[in-house]
């Protein structure tokens, strides 16, 4: 049985995000193999939703990019109705992105180990 570790999301990988009216685009870059099987297996559609409770209103759906170990979430409903029409102070999905990072998962000790305490490995170019 493998032993666990818990961190931060931001540990393992970076985020790129966008949007479109409300719908929040977010996408976990991992450094490596092992990062991207570690997010794989912990950020679930379950864990985001829970992470954002009622930030985020409709479905999200996940998609995974494994050639660039990457993991896509599609959020609906994510920006209180996006544009002149939210009425939050910001409503991008940078911001979501940012938040997303600070989720806090379990890895295997040796995933946690390689994982810097104060941010990604490499930075993405």
């Amino acid at each position: 049985m493998w032993r666990m570790a818990e961190i931060q999301l931001r540990d393992l990988c970076g985020v790129r995000s966008g949007d479109k009216g409300d719908i929040s685009d977010l996408t976990l870059f991992a450094d490596d193999d092992a990062g991207f099987a570690a997010i794989c297996e912990a950020v679930t559609v379950e864990r985001v939703k829970q992470h954002f409770g009622d930030l985020v209103r409709g479905e999200v759906v996940r998609y995974e990019v494994a050639n660039v170990w990457g993991l896509k979430f599609v959020m609906q409903g994510a920006l209180g109705g996006g544009g002149p029409r939210s009425l939050r102070a910001d409503n991008l999905g940078k911001t979501l992105g940012g938040a997303l990072l600070r989720m806090r998962i379990d890895v295997p000790d040796e995933v946690a180990a390689a994982a810097p305490r104060n941010g990604r490995r490499a930075p993405l170019s």
